[in-house]
């Protein structure tokens, strides 16, 4: 158990969006929501997983909905109530704690925001370790519970439960509903008791992205070796590429940003050309043709100078990144797991080869 104050908002978003291999949206707007509650009502009491009881209800609250749509319409507060409302509602009981649904720039911020404003702790788990573009890709599907009840408002107070099938129509019937609202929308879902949080999340997601922010912070401070050669040494990634971005595609459809980005090498990369899919996250990356890495493990694009995380909604022309490669959680190296957030689902015509196996015999 410990405090989650201004700092440490800003070393959490920091480091998040990294985690957000693309995703998770902008952490600028993230930490502005998060510090705005924390500066109102207070720090917010972060759990350790196992100090949860097992009888606990625990809730995730997220952003659903295209990241570029948020930066523009905003969230305005009064959401976070709404939610606690409709899900204390349902179950009968209050809610223990809130929780992150992934790793990102606004939805490992969300959370704090709403445990602050409601006066909660908030769980240092989340279920994916990562970010991903759709609402059934979390570890918790994989151990067979249920996205619904899912709970969703909008900034202008209109609200449902959706009761689905399965988690992938619940991600279906909300995406439809998200389109109606304005492209984004806040939402409560995966609701648990401690039990299954210990079982199937990802557990101190929330600490190592503010280990991972800090140490971007003081990257140039250390006395030993480069700022890249120390930020990949914390990072444990692997370097795949390093250019200039020459191009961007993007367009919103279906509320999930679609893209691509292709870049020019620079220093040792020089004279090789790399290629990013997206959706909302980053896909796949190649250089000269040669796949490097793919969805579930995480490529995260950084700038050269600062190692800020450039999300896919900030790609522009001329701006200069590191391509970083990092290793996914483990559960979504299974065969359940690759069928949620494989290459293949996506529609990338290769299969998943861990990174680590990619990039055997030298990447640059």
């Amino acid at each position: 158990m410990r405090k989650i104050g201004l700092q440490e908002i800003e070393d959490i978003a920091l480091g998040a969006a990294v985690l957000g291999a693309g995703g998770g949206g902008d952490p600028y707007i993230g930490k502005l929501v998060a510090m705005g509650a924390v500066k109102e009502c207070g720090e917010v009491t972060l759990l350790d997983p196992e100090e949860i009881p097992d009888d606990a209800l625990i809730v995730p609250i997220a952003m659903m909905g295209a990241p570029t749509i948020l930066s523009e319409k905003g969230i305005g507060g009064n959401e976070y109530k709404i939610l606690y409302d409709m899900v204390t509602q349902f179950y009968g009981k209050k809610i223990y704690a809130f929780m992150p649904i992934e790793a990102g720039g606004v939805n490992s911020m969300l959370p704090i925001a709403a445990a602050a404003r409601l006066g909660l702790p908030m769980v240092d788990a989340d279920g994916m370790g990562r970010a991903f573009p759709e609402l059934q890709m979390v570890t918790f599907t994989i151990g067979g519970m249920s996205a619904s009840p899912m709970a969703l408002t909008d900034e202008k107070g209109n609200s449902v439960i959706f009761n689905t099938i399965t988690n992938k129509w619940t991600e279906e019937l909300a995406r439809g509903v998200t389109m109606s609202c304005g492209g984004s929308v806040s939402v409560a879902l995966y609701c648990m008791d401690g039990a299954s949080l210990k079982k199937y999340a990802v557990k101190n997601i929330v600490t190592r992205s503010q280990k991972l922010g800090e140490a971007i912070r003081t990257v140039k401070d250390l006395e030993e070796g480069t700022p890249e050669e120390n930020f990949l040494r914390f990072t444990e990634g692997f370097k795949l590429f390093k250019g200039k971005i020459t191009d961007v595609l993007r367009e919103t459809r279906g509320a999930f940003n679609f893209g691509k980005v292709m870049l020019e090498g620079i220093g040792e990369a020089k004279g090789k050309q790399a290629f990013i899919e997206y959706q909302n996250e980053n896909l796949t990356a190649s250089v000269d043709g040669r796949i490097l890495a793919t969805t579930p493990d995480l490529i995260c694009l950084v700038d050269t100078e600062t190692f800020h995380p450039v999300t896919t909604d900030a790609l522009k022309y001329g701006k200069r990144v590191l391509v970083l490669g990092l290793k996914c959680f483990e559960m979504w190296r299974t065969a359940e797991g690759l069928d949620l957030v494989g290459p293949r689902y996506f529609g990338c015509d290769t299969d998943y080869i861990p990174i680590e196996e990619r990039v055997k015999g030298g990447i640059l």
